[in-house]
């Protein structure tokens, strides 16, 4: 069986188009996470996706330049190699992004994204700009519009320290009924002080981990549970 393969030139001033393509690319999506003031922002993306497109369009030159040469004998072309390497070598990147502070993780969006702009710097690379603007313009949708139109409430911790259990307890289960809260767990602790001036209380904080259902923010549980007068914190932990 045959192959006839034709590897059209690539011009300089196509090259300059596509090395441009992949700055644009790269910056609009990184001025989402410039605004939001994640770990990589704007000129990080732009940076791994022009070194993304770099990559393609040396892999492509180099393509074009061994057909130009002709190729006597038997001879195995690999393509895609380089391309390879810069998606992995991208996941390093994209992991120096993801930490870990008080149990909760963060920077794992800034690394999907610069991992999907890597791959879009490697497509505008290869020539298929429309194509990597459609993506782009998907990216966008996830990172920005996204959340704004699917608002999921996580489950989370809420600490309620409160003096008065008699009062306080019963307002607490009462909110939660009220507002159809699923309640998975509940910790309890007491703390009991005495001083020589005031008199002896106990001060009751409860743990609840929580599952709020659409609508009703933790934000604005809190607001509305502090106004009790005898519940003295109220807030928010990661579980």
């Amino acid at each position: 069986m045959n192959f006839f393969i034709t590897a059209r030139a690539i011009t300089w001033h196509e090259v300059l188009i596509r090395v441009i393509a992949a700055v644009v690319v790269g910056t609009v999506v990184g001025i989402d996470r410039e605004y939001k003031n994640r770990p990589a922002g704007m000129r990080t993306h732009s940076l791994v996706c022009l070194g993304a497109a770099v990559v393609a369009i040396l892999e492509g030159l180099l393509t074009l330049q061994l057909f130009n040469d002709g190729m006597s004998g038997e001879v195995t072309l690999s393509l895609g190699r380089m391309s390879a390497q810069v998606i992995s070598g991208i996941g390093f990147l994209g992991a120096g992004t993801i930490f870990v502070a008080q149990k909760k993780v963060s920077g794992l969006t800034t690394a999907a994204g610069l991992w999907n702009v890597g791959c879009l710097g490697l497509m505008i690379g290869f020539g298929y700009y429309w194509l990597a603007l459609i993506i782009a313009g998907f990216v966008m949708i996830v990172l920005v519009v996204l959340q704004k139109v699917i608002h999921v409430n996580t489950v989370k911790r809420v600490e309620v320290r409160f003096t008065n259990r008699a009062s306080a307890l019963p307002f607490i289960n009462g909110y939660m009924h009220q507002k159809h809260i699923q309640v998975l767990d509940v910790d309890f602790h007491i703390e009991h002080f005495e001083k020589a001036d005031e008199p002896e209380r106990n001060v009751y904080t409860n743990l609840y981990t929580l599952h709020l259902p659409p609508g009703l923010s933790y934000a604005d549980m809190v607001m509305q549970l502090t106004q009790h007068k005898d519940i003295q914190v109220v807030r928010t932990r990661n579980v």
